[in-house]
């Protein structure tokens, strides 16, 4: 109950977040807000009206809104419609809530760093595994390799390494590793690793052509990275998660490319896609690692928010910023009847995509 509750608010502050961004860029041009909702209608009560714009609190809360005089399809005109303002001021509010979830992605990764979340070691730190909290970690694992065999995965820890006749391997770092299996092809080597606080022991042989780019170098197929889960101060946090934003939305993007082009080609894949009742289940996970993993995992939604929205899709900011630029290009407003039926359907497969995805979440968790 209580990770179900943790979801809904940090849905809930992340899409008030984002139409926090529309609501900072009307009021600057001077669109006129009428009213701005924390979760959606029915209304519980009116919070209070400042000005010309109303704040509510209604009863389905799993959001917000921002209702803008002028929005629906250029009913309304006059001063502070949204509808009589120039193409460029309607694209920028548009993409001022996307803008504002990657801003709230970036604080949230912020306070994760500053919480203790695991992270690569600085390079200046590689030659001191010793150091309290770094471990090597297994980054990824070659598939059909001597490791990806005996069984061992991304993720795992390296406790330690050791030959057939014994000798173990001092210093744990990503190239005394690489130097200890180089000097040992052919012959057995026993690895030592931790998962879910259990010590297994694996035994494989490194080979060449293992690694396609180095095949005459003797591996056995893994990538490894140290990492601490040392909090970090604010000024080094801060750009710690400039860059994990940048790396979560080319993480992202990626993966939501490579669906949409399978189902261009008929053979869309969700099983890996989670939704709301799927969230409960991660969001437990990351909760019970720790708070700054739930902030992570907060600034991971907050991007898949920012990009999904981005999307040409009818309803979404994406397909209304499409709409406006073809507006801007024929000198024009769009045919009434177009756009009504456009965000039909784009509403109708936003529908579709949510049920098809709750059905997978009920389905793993039946699993």
């Amino acid at each position: 109950m209580l990770t179900a509750l943790l979801v809904i608010a940090i849905l809930v502050f992340l899409i008030v977040v984002h139409e926090l961004g529309h609501f900072i860029a009307a009021k600057i041009f001077g669109v006129r807000v009428i009213e701005f909702g924390i979760g959606y209608p029915p209304r519980a009560f009116l919070i209070g009206k400042l000005r010309d714009t109303e704040y509510s609190l209604n009863w389905i809360p799993f959001g917000g809104f921002v209702r803008l005089f002028g929005e629906d399809e250029g009913t309304e005109h006059g001063r502070g419609s949204l509808a009589d303002s120039p193409r460029w001021k309607q694209a920028i509010i548009l993409v001022a809530g996307v803008s504002m979830n990657a801003i709230a992605a970036w604080g949230l990764f912020t306070g994760a760093y500053m919480s203790g979340i695991l992270h690569p070691v600085d390079a200046s730190l590689t030659n001191q595994p010793a150091q309290v909290g770094v471990r090597l970690v297994i980054s990824d694992v070659v598939p059909g390799s001597p490791a990806d065999t005996a069984g061992i995965r991304a993720g795992d820890t390296i406790v330690k390494v050791e030959d057939g006749n014994g000798t173990e391997l001092a210093t744990l770092t990503p190239d005394s590793v690489l130097d200890f299996v180089r000097a040992r092809a052919g012959k057995d080597l026993t690895v030592y690793y931790n998962r879910a606080g259990t010590t297994t022991a694996a035994t494989l042989q490194p080979a060449h052509g293992v690694v396609t780019e180095e095949a005459s170098r003797p591996a056995v197929g893994i990538g490894l990275v140290l990492v601490t889960a040392e909090s970090l101060s604010f000024k080094v946090a801060v750009v710690e998660a400039w860059h994990q934003t940048l790396r979560t939305f080319s993480v992202v993007c990626k993966g939501i490319w490579t669906l949409i082009s399978d189902a261009f080609r008929g053979s869309p894949n969700l099983q890996d896609v989670v939704g709301p009742v799927g969230l409960v289940g991660v969001v437990g996970d990351a909760a019970h690692s720790g708070w700054g993993y739930v902030l992570s995992l907060a600034g991971f939604i907050s991007v898949n928010l920012a990009i999904i929205n981005l999307i040409p899709i009818p309803a979404l900011d994406g397909g209304r910023l499409v709409i406006v630029t073809l507006e801007g290009v024929m000198r024009r407003a769009a045919p009434k009847l177009a756009v009504q039926l456009l965000n039909t359907l784009g509403i109708a497969l936003i529908i579709l995509l949510m049920i098809t995805v709750t059905y997978n979440d009920i389905a793993r968790l039946i699993a």
